[in-house]
């Protein structure tokens, strides 16, 4: 990877939507080179996807919270199972694996407190292999999203 290809990268993090020809222009390449560049970022995984970022308020979501996880057993078994079981659980936005206790950090959106709760009650305590919940409320997403630093 070069400084063009950063180039590129940083500019699709910026806008997703550009175009390839705007790309290009950008990153001071034509084209056709700024489209294999491109393509070839995409096939070797550095770029994952493009997606739109959704206002979580605008579309009701207005309560998030962090949710710690300790599993019972840390075994390969365990973890298979408890992350196979995440994706169902669409309010899970984002799930980290942690070095040490507890094992997981999940964060979570849903409407309101009652939503959260009902959530809590009736899948996340239900997960495979936990141990114990612990959760704390989010005040206020001070840095959101931010474009890696490339």
């Amino acid at each position: 990877m070069d400084a063009i290809d950063r180039k590129i990268l940083a500019e699709l993090q910026q806008d997703g939507r550009l175009s390839v020809t705007e790309l290009g222009e950008r990153v001071g390449l034509s084209l056709s080179p700024c489209h294999r560049r491109v393509r070839a970022l995409e096939e070797a995984g550095v770029i994952l996807g493009y997606h739109a970022e959704i206002s979580a308020a605008a579309v009701g979501l207005t309560f998030s919270t962090i949710v710690f996880v300790t599993l019972k057993e840390a075994n390969q078994a365990s973890v298979k199972k408890f992350e196979s079981a995440l994706p169902d659980i669409p309010e899970v936005i984002r799930a980290e694996r942690l070095f040490g206790d507890p094992d997981y950090m999940l964060h979570v959106v849903t409407q309101d407190l009652s939503a959260f709760q009902a959530l809590y009650d009736r899948s996340l305590s239900a997960l495979p292999g936990v141990l114990r919940l612990t959760s704390t409320l989010v005040m206020k997403s001070v840095i959101v999203n931010r474009a890696l630093p490339v």
